[in-house]
């Protein structure tokens, strides 16, 4: 084989852990419960930090875990300051932290700029107080449109269905919410906003926290007079994921200069603390502009999340996401699945592998489960061999599928109801992890029931009954992080190799990938069978839907 293109990491410090991190996503009401109550918590989480220790995960990555009503599974933060009962305590988190850097694990915990709660002391006061108040100040609150004020300020959608505008019981006025009623806008044009944000951050960084996961990073500003906007106010539009950032509400420019603030912050402190950015923007440009020598130090690279189970279209998006990412001196991420997909084990099992359908149930296409695992393990393979850093979201280590069939009756997500059941929503990729196949709860915690209900099929994921099972997901991703790690290949240099169509071939680190994504098989080159997604026979073919990592 010859080289037909050349792309690498990008070339700054490479010993800045974050350059290179695989970092394991928890999702902590679906991770481990302590106390019984169905729901897991900070002890739980705690409790099996060796596990991730083993899997050979370099960081975590904590979704909120501060006080909130819980409308929005805890992205509606009522107190930035303090764990959420449900939780835990700051005791807790503190013990938790502890534990996972004795581990030599680093935490990442989740930070909700655009939105409070409407239970946080600010949104209280805001509505106590008269139209005008600096209370309100803090908040997008307008005068509606119409002879009394009986319209909203604007014609924005919120991205869970509905107007985003709403008025508190008797308020004459109207506020702003991109997401759930209970989630306002905040309005970052105020300086004390900022101010209490910086403080937020150092609150967090003077416990020991190694880093931010920014949600909802490009629509902290809105554009001046909040015109109207004839597109759809969705971060993610349609099934396939088109991007948009089109609209006033997001990606405007004045995100950069409290970035930009932000890592001034972190900047004062040691052992290289970092932020990563959700941020739904294109073209891939557009994204470069969050980590920028002076901003963020990552961000999620939602083109690869987004791609088909295709060679092209995985070789055109890694081609230009390091070239792009390499503009300016910031490392690519790598990820497939977060806690608002639809996990890519299913997604690949789709007619349309690969498709972003916003939720499944029973009702709609069910996935092949068997042909979605098969590629999702070559996927795990594809990834984790990239230059750069990978995210790893919980249970996809056990190659575990969405909940397709969960009944409306259990779900929580607001989209789902404030759309009518017209998206299903997110709940079916939250469903608790389990642990032991034949216990109670699949072992999730002492009690006997979970927050969201569990099929029966996840029995035979369950971290027990792949724990040293050679041919496991389990013990597929610990071998493939364990190389990783050895070879050093998040640091490393990716070399396109040719290949016949549907194969996606490339060196890095002395490691030669192949990934065939068609349904027949192809030719192996020479060299040691380092992994394999498949096993592999000895007449040197590499099975369809299947992929190896070759010495």
């Amino acid at each position: 084989m010859t080289q037909t293109n050349l792309a690498r990491s990008a070339p700054q410090d490479e010993t800045t852990w974050w350059r290179h991190a695989v970092i394991y996503q928890v999702y902590p009401r679906s991770f481990a419960d302590n106390d019984g109550d169905g729901i897991g918590d900070l002890p739980g989480i705690a409790s099996r930090l060796p596990y991730l220790a083993k899997l050979g995960v370099d960081a975590i990555w904590l979704s909120p875990f501060y006080r909130s009503p819980q409308h929005d599974a805890g992205y509606d933060v009522s107190d930035y300051r303090d764990v959420d009962p449900l939780f835990g305590t700051l005791a807790d988190f503190d013990r938790m932290l502890a534990e996972a850097h004795r581990l030599g694990l680093r935490i990442i915990v989740d930070l909700v700029p655009n939105h409070t709660s409407t239970e946080h002391a600010w949104f209280r006061e805001a509505v106590a107080t008269l139209p005008g108040s600096a209370a309100r100040q803090r908040y997008i609150f307008r005068d509606g449109k119409g002879k009394d004020g009986e319209l909203p300020p604007n014609n924005w959608q919120s991205i869970f269905g509905g107007n985003a505008w709403s008025r508190a019981p008797g308020d004459s006025q109207w506020y702003l919410h991109l997401f759930d009623r209970s989630q306002p806008d905040l309005n970052w044009d105020h300086p004390e906003v900022r101010s209490d944000f910086e403080d937020v951050l150092r609150f967090w960084l003077d416990r020991g926290v190694d880093g931010f996961r920014v949600d909802v990073a490009h629509g902290l500003i809105k554009a001046e007079g909040l015109p109207d906007w004839a597109g759809q106010t969705s971060m993610v539009e349609g099934e396939e994921g088109a991007h948009s950032n089109n609209g006033p509400m997001w990606d405007q420019e004045g995100v950069h200069d409290v970035y930009r603030r932000w890592r001034q912050v972190l900047d004062e402190y040691d052992n290289d603390r970092m932020m990563v950015a959700e941020a739904w923007v294109h073209p891939p440009q557009r994204l470069a502009r969050y980590v920028r020598a002076d901003e963020m130090q990552q961000a999620f690279n939602f083109d690869y999340l987004l791609t088909h189970w295709d060679a092209r279209a995985f070789r055109d998006v890694v081609t230009r996401s390091l070239a792009v990412s390499a503009e300016v001196g910031a490392p690519t991420t790598w990820v497939m699945s977060n806690h608002d997909t639809v996990r890519h084990t299913s997604r690949y099992g789709l007619s349309v592998p690969g498709a972003r359908p916003k939720g499944i149930d029973a009702a709609g296409e069910q996935p092949n489960e068997a042909l979605g695992l098969r590629r999702a393990r070559a996927a795990a393979l594809l990834t984790l061999a990239l230059p750069g850093s990978a995210y790893i979201y919980q249970g996809e280590e056990l190659g575990l599928p969405e909940h397709t069939t969960l009944e409306a009756e259990h779900r929580q997500d607001p989209a789902f109801f404030r759309t009518s059941g017209e998206e299903i929503g997110r709940d079916g990729c939250r469903v608790p992890l389990p642990w032991q196949s034949a216990a109670p709860a699949f072992g999730f915690g002492p009690g006997t029931a979970t927050w969201l209900p569990q099929p029966v099929s996840f029995a035979r994921y369950a971290v027990d009954r792949q724990e040293g099972d050679a041919g496991s997901t389990l013990e597929l991703y610990r071998s493939a992080l364990r190389l990783r790690r050895q070879r050093d290949l998040g640091n490393g240099e990716l070399l396109w190799r040719d290949a016949e169509p549907g194969v996606v071939a490339f060196a890095n680190g002395g490691v030669h990938v192949v990934v065939n994504t068609n349904d027949h098989p192809v030719a192996l080159p020479g060299g040691e069978v380092l992994v394999s997604s498949v096993p592999l026979d000895s007449g040197h073919m590499l099975p369809a839907n299947s992929a190896v990592w070759l010495g």
